[in-house]
């Protein structure tokens, strides 16, 4: 087994399954809704970063008072504080969608 992460079978298979995809679903998207997570995530910065390559606007959808990088708030079109597991949360994403590109939830 090699020292290097980047040999390792389950780094190929998540660059396959990226590849073969994530990225064709992401290209046929109007637009890019992220979860923010609270620490940092690999799948997510590489599906910001798939987005931003993509030219795809993205939405952030954080908790409500959970940091958000600046950078992130730079790169983002719109940044929603929301908590989703709330009824509340879901309707104001919701009006926000419709708002923002006329998306029907």
């Amino acid at each position: 087994m090699s020292d290097d992460p980047f040999q390792d079978e389950q780094w190929h298979a998540f660059v396959r399954h990226f590849r073969e995809d994530v990225v064709g679903k992401i290209a046929g998207s109007a637009l890019t809704i992220s979860l923010v997570p609270g620490e940092f995530d690999v799948k997510f910065a590489v599906e910001l970063g798939a987005s931003i390559m993509l030219d795809k606007p993205i939405i952030a959808v954080v908790l409500p008072g959970a940091p958000v990088p600046a950078r992130l708030r730079r790169v983002a079109d719109l940044v929603i504080e929301a908590d989703l597991d709330l009824e509340e949360g879901r309707r104001q994403l919701a009006e926000v969608l419709r708002k923002f590109g006329g998306i029907e939830t």
